[in-house]
């Protein structure tokens, strides 16, 4: 019997053949901690009486989530995870450097590799044909100390995409779709592994957005095969000599399959506050809107930049509406600046805030007053998720959300491409 995705990378970093639902000893290439989940995981480190990390250059300690810091106490932190990376030797990525998700894709991880991280968006790194997933603090605590842990083998859903997306539908409209078919929870412990020529047709930043978001049905994983796209990924980032192929066999065995048409796709809306309560875009009603937020690691990177530029260029923000823009990463940031990304969206009326997460976890630079409206292109809009439970989120791609800053309400920017 063949295997899929999962079961093959699994089953090298087990050393033998594995199946779903089976317990295993797994060894870890690479482990991560941001500053909200690091300090758990140093606390917990420091109980185990270790004098070293088992692999120091492979463990990486994120300031992104409060960067920089809005309150002394989340300063503290920062400076837990500053000793903790001196003392040990561990990787250190600093405030502005970006969101550790869109980090990890850029400099860390690698096809075939199993990534763990203390923070549930980790599966972002599937897209780059890596088992990547998010545990808990101890777990990393214990990753840390000895480069291996337990994992239950995950059935896979397998999702087929076929064709294109038609103007004005993005990768984040397809998986809000997937989200809303199969529901928060549809997926649970489950990898989802995209194929098809839709698949293929997809853009790096485009698999990155829909591996992103994958935990947000439940799933453990979301997994794409690497092709040129991957190898051309990498070596534009310094690493095309570490690109392997990672492909399912022919007669791999998946609990679901689910067929997609790209071309019937429409813009959609995830409505508060779940993110499974998605609508098509022509099926809302108005809703006003007070912020819109374009960035987060869902949807940060430069193609996200690129597209929202492009519908703001020469026009002005609604009056009454925060735009705030939060490039995913310092090299994103660059690009965009050299690009003349950042000039278009600041005279169009945007704010540029610090790379990292920001406003999406309701920690600074963009928290809702009491009963305000923020369309974002964020991956989460539960309740209080962005600093007030009398707030309402909704999430949108970054072209949707950009054409909603211009008319003040959730819009079809299909009535502008």
């Amino acid at each position: 019997m063949g295997q899929t995705i999962a079961e093959k990378i699994l089953s090298a970093h087990a050393d033998r053949q594995v199946k779903p639902g089976e317990l295993i000893i797994s060894n870890i290439d690479a482990v991560m901690v941001q500053d909200g989940t690091g300090p758990l995981a140093i606390n917990e480190f420091e109980k185990l009486n270790k004098s070293k990390l088992f692999n120091p250059e492979r463990t990486i300690l994120f300031i992104d989530h409060a960067a920089p810091s809005p309150v002394k106490e989340l300063s503290n932190s920062h400076i837990v995870l500053r000793e903790f990376a001196k003392k040990y030797g561990a990787v250190l990525s600093e405030i502005g450097e970006g969101v550790c998700h869109q980090r990890l894709v850029e400099s860390f991880v690698n096809p075939g590799e199993v990534l763990l991280g203390a923070d549930s968006h980790t599966c972002t790194s599937g897209a780059l044909g890596a088992f990547a997933t998010g545990v808990g603090s101890t777990d990393i605590a214990v990753v840390m100390a000895l480069g291996k842990t337990w994992l239950k083998v995950p059935a896979t859903y397998k999702i087929v995409l076929n064709g294109k997306f038609s103007k004005g539908v993005y990768a984040k409209d397809l998986i809000l779709y997937l989200i809303g078919l199969i529901g928060a929870d549809g997926a649970t412990y489950k990898a989802l592994e995209f194929s098809g020529d839709g698949a293929e047709n997809l853009s790096m930043s485009e698999r990155f957005t829909i591996s992103n978001m994958a935990v947000e049905a439940g799933a453990k994983a979301g997994l794409f095969e690497t092709d040129e796209k991957t190898f051309e990924y990498l070596k534009e980032k310094g690493r095309g000599e570490l690109f392997k192929e990672i492909k399912a066999d022919k007669d791999a065995s998946y609990e679901r399959v689910i067929n997609i048409d790209l071309s019937e796709i429409k813009p959609m809306i995830s409505c508060p506050h779940t993110v499974d309560n998605t609508k098509e875009i022509d099926k809302m009603d108005k809703v006003e809107i007070n912020q819109v937020y374009i960035g987060t690691c869902t949807n940060g990177r430069i193609e996200d930049l690129r597209v929202a530029s492009n519908i703001l260029k020469g026009k002005k923000v609604k009056d009454g509406v925060r735009l705030l823009v939060a490039p995913a990463s310092r090299q994103v940031f660059l690009q965009a600046l050299e690009e003349g990304l950042i000039t278009t969206l600041v005279e169009s009326g945007a704010s540029i805030v610090t790379s990292g997460c920001g406003a999406c976890v309701g920690v600074h630079a963009g928290i809702l007053g009491d009963g305000e409206v923020c369309l974002s292109t964020q991956n989460r809009n539960f309740q209080g998720r962005m600093g007030n439970s009398k707030g309402f989120i909704y999430i949108s791609s970054p072209a949707t959300a950009a054409y909603s800053a211009i008319k003040g309400y959730i819009s079809d920017v299909r009535e502008v491409l």
